[in-house]
């Protein structure tokens, strides 16, 4: 044991696999700056290779934290490049921070913000018009959750921007694991002039095609005006009984018989969620959060 001890201890550390080089492009920003960390060989690949930089998607655990100088100290590293910035509950980070980095990266294309509740509709209607300028190229705006969205700010915006959907579908799956809510395919904008209630909102169409209740439901709108399955995106009408998912979100009945149920209080969890559920040793079942709390 004293000689495994001693030959660890003498020995010089290898450096990295190169495999991990081609690895930084892809990881996302918490783990590309983790990465940083490790070796002076990262460090360096991290602080000098802009491939990595090119897409920003700052999300959680980050978004809290993160403020206007940090984040100004980020994007400093696509060396003016940036093509995508993602802000996804980025609390603390106001329209000045926004309009440095816009300022500095010309080139983006991306801009996405859901959550920004410090950012206003005046902030990024000048970062769209800086943007848009030198016959510039911005395809996809994502704002939901920005506060006093009005139709004119929202016609504003839409001039500035340029639609490419086989882009946008592509970037819509590559998020979708990061909590992202982004547009779908035919819509540069996720927000729209809810029908119901007249708010700037995202308006969602029912993904039934042909839909049997658009006519009479009227189901395109809000969340807020048109009650939706999580699972499946179904309106759920006012005369149908909404089933409960034991994470609180509503299913549509069709999607609750499908899903694995708890053991005790027989309420599924959707997928999006399905993490949450607690295993019980000696049991092919599970247990939701609130029934393990109870019981054990």
């Amino acid at each position: 044991m004293a000689g495994c001890r001693d030959h660890f201890q003498n020995s010089s550390p290898s450096p990295p696999n190169e495999a991990l080089f081609f690895v930084l492009p892809y990881l996302p920003l918490f783990e590309l700056l983790a990465m940083s960390q490790v070796c002076k060989s990262l460090r360096y690949a991290v602080a000098t290779d802009l491939l990595p930089w090119l897409e920003i998607v700052v999300c959680w655990p980050l978004n809290l934290r993160i403020s206007d100088d940090i984040l100004a100290g980020i994007a400093s590293r696509a060396g003016g490049k940036l093509k995508t910035l993602a802000l996804i509950g980025c609390t603390r980070i106001t329209d000045d921070g926004l309009l440095r980095v816009v300022a500095q990266n010309p080139s983006i294309t991306k801009l996405l913000l859901p959550g920004c509740t410090r950012l206003s509709p005046a902030g990024v209607i000048t970062a769209a018009k800086l943007l848009a300028g030198n016959s510039h190229k911005l395809t996809t705006l994502a704002i939901n959750g920005i506060y006093d969205i009005q139709r004119d700010d929202l016609d504003t915006l839409r001039s500035l921007i340029k639609p490419d959907n086989e882009n946008q579908k592509t970037l819509y799956h590559k998020y979708k694991q990061s909590s992202l809510i982004l547009p779908s395919t035919d819509r540069a904008i996720d927000v729209d002039v809810c029908p119901k209630c007249n708010q700037a909102r995202m308006v969602f169409d029912c993904p039934k095609t042909p839909c049997p209740k658009r006519q009479q439901f009227k189901c395109r709108g809000c969340e807020t005006c048109t009650a939706r399955c999580v699972e499946c995106g179904v309106c759920i009408t006012a005369s149908e009984e909404p089933e409960e998912a034991a994470c609180n979100d509503t299913l549509c009945l069709d999607c609750w018989l499908q899903l694995p149920k708890c053991s005790f209080c027989n309420k599924p969890y959707c997928t999006q969620h399905a993490d949450q559920q607690q295993n019980v040793a000696g049991s092919s079942g599970f247990l939701c959060d609130a029934c393990h709390a109870e019981f054990f």
